[in-house]
């Protein structure tokens, strides 16, 4: 008997009660959250925010966004490290997972990612994935304020010069806190640069 082929399933969101469980109004925390660091961790402390938007500029309320970053000085734990305090080691380096809220909006707590020695400028690297796409897709997270850096990077460089401000966050001092804004739009004329991994 020749079986047919399975219906395709788009990646999210699966699983919301463990991965993003207050997204959806349930009352007990995620394995992961928004907060990658603390007062313990060196480095400057920012809030990277911004929203997650459809080709129509409409937000979008149910994606998930996981980021992965360096820290302060510009570098990885190394995966075999099985420290369990690396979340508050001053050379931590961060995950976070957080959903979208009703207006697309998302929010994390960290440290300032440092250049990484093989000539990156700092930068985020920020994976999306939400209903109706049937793979997540990745992109990174720039700074205004790293003009040199960013100059030099070797990944911002394949960039085309028109498209690399949809890589570049905005700096903005907010009640004592420095927000670097970042807004994602997944298509449209403001789309976001997506990278193949």
């Amino acid at each position: 008997m020749k079986l047919k082929q399975s219906p395709s399933q788009t990646v999210g969101p699966f699983f919301a009660y463990g991965l993003t469980p207050q997204q959806f109004g349930y009352s007990f925390p995620s394995i992961a959250d928004g907060t990658l660091a603390d007062e313990r961790n060196e480095g400057e402390r920012i809030h990277l925010a911004g929203r997650v938007l459809d080709g129509e500029g409409q937000p979008i309320a149910d994606a998930m966004i996981e980021i992965w970053q360096a820290n302060g000085h510009g570098r990885y734990n190394h995966p075999d490290d099985d420290r369990t305090d690396n979340y508050l080691d001053p050379d931590f380096s961060g995950f976070g997972r957080v959903g979208t809220g009703a207006d697309g909006g998302y929010r994390f707590e960290t440290v300032k990612p440092g250049q990484i020695g093989d000539g990156q400028a700092p930068h985020v690297t920020l994976t999306i994935f939400m209903r109706g796409m049937l793979s997540h897709v990745y992109t990174r997270v720039y700074f205004n304020d790293e003009e040199t850096a960013n100059l030099a990077d070797r990944v911002l460089s394949l960039v085309p010069q028109d498209r690399k401000d949809t890589l570049i966050a905005k700096r903005e001092e907010r009640d004592g806190t420095t927000v670097y804004r970042f807004d994602v739009h997944m298509q449209g004329e403001r789309e976001t640069v997506f990278f193949d991994v």
